[in-house]
Order: structure tokens, then C-alpha cells, then sequence
């Protein structure tokens, strides 16, 4: 039982550059299939939400090169965030998950190919990787939902309004932060 499965960094470089090149494509299916969620939120815009999922995936482009421990807080932070934005836009705590799920099930499909081309041995590590990501990215955006819906009720003294209308500059605030914050890492990177 000492054998110990782990992706190699050539395995998960290959799986980035994939990712990389398949960005945009993979962010409009997954928008797509959110599509009508956001519809039902008009208080925060869909190019916003589109602009949250684009820096998710980027984070995960990320997550797959040597430095990935580096920036495991920032996934954190992001996928927090989503759970946050998604309590603004009314979803359900189980649907921020199904959210976040379906970015599990793209990823199989785009990524198949190339991870069962992979030996056997670093296959199994980076399907296994991929899918720790997601779920730990899963738990930090149900913490955000949570908090977000906690801080909600503090706000208004424990009583539930009809309507929430959160700033979308506020949103867009912290998402440029996030976004700045990537940037910064893909330049310590080089």
C-alpha cells in the first residue's frame, strides 16, 4: 500500500494547455448551460457572471502547473466568491453546487481524450486531481453562499426582506480584485 498516485507535472501541464486553448469554448457552454439562472437575477448582469466563470477556469489553468500550491488560496477565494455572487442572484444552495458540478462534467468530456491517452498510472492521478478541485472549490462556494446569506440576515436584524438588491459594482469590485490577483501570480510565475 506505499504506492502513492500522482499526476506528473507534464501530465497536468498538458491537461492546462488543453484547458488554456479551449478557455473561451468551455466558459460559453458553461454559461450556456447556467443561462437561465442568470436571467432570473437582473441585478447582476450576465457579461458579470460570464466574467466570474472565465476567471474560475483561468484559476484552474493554473492549478495545473508547477506553482498549483501557490495559488490554491486564490481558488479558494474565487470559488467563495461564486457562492456569494450566487446568493445574489437568488440560486438555491444546491444549485450553486449543480453549478459547479457541471464545470466537473465539461471538463470530462474536453479533457477524455487527452487524460485516457495518458499511461494508466498518472490518468487515474489527474482525473483524480481535477475532480479534488472541483469539489474543494464546491465546499468553498457553499461557505460563500452561507456567509453571504448569514451577513444578510445580521444586515436586516434577523428579518427577511422580500427583495435584496446588492450592488453589481460591488461584485465587480471584488471581481476585478480576484482578476488582479491572478495576474500578479502569472507574473511572479515567468
Amino acid at each position: 500500500m506505499g504506492l502513492t498516485i500522482r499526476p506528473s507535472n507534464p501530465a497536468l501541464e498538458s491537461v492546462g494547455r488543453v484547458l488554456a486553448a479551449n478557455r473561451e469554448q468551455l466558459v460559453a457552454r458553461w454559461a450556456r448551460w447556467i443561462g437561465d439562472r442568470m436571467s432570473q437575477a437582473p441585478q447582476v448582469r450576465r457579461p458579470t457572471v460570464e466574467r466570474q466563470l472565465r476567471l474560475l477556469v483561468d484559476i484552474l489553468v493554473e492549478m495545473t502547473g508547477p506553482l498549483r500550491r501557490r495559488i490554491t488560496e486564490l481558488w479558494f477565494d474565487a470559488c467563495e466568491f461564486y457562492g456569494q455572487t450566487a446568493a445574489t442572484r437568488g440560486l438555491a444552495a444546491g444549485e450553486v453546487v449543480e453549478e459547479i458540478q457541471h464545470l466537473r462534467e465539461i471538463l470530462i468530456r474536453d479533457l477524455a481524450e487527452i487524460i485516457a491517452a495518458l499511461p494508466a498510472r498518472y490518468s487515474m492521478a489527474t482525473f483524480l486531481r481535477l475532480n479534488r478541485l472541483v469539489d474543494r472549490g464546491i465546499a468553498h462556494a457553499v461557505v460563500g453562499y452561507t456567509d453571504a446569506l448569514v451577513q444578510l440576515l445580521f444586515a436586516q436584524r434577523g428579518v427577511l426582506l422580500a427583495e435584496h438588491d446588492p450592488s453589481e459594482e460591488k461584485i465587480l469590485g471584488r471581481l476585478e480584485q480576484l482578476e488582479v490577483e491572478l495576474e500578479a501570480f502569472r507574473h511572479s510565475a515567468r
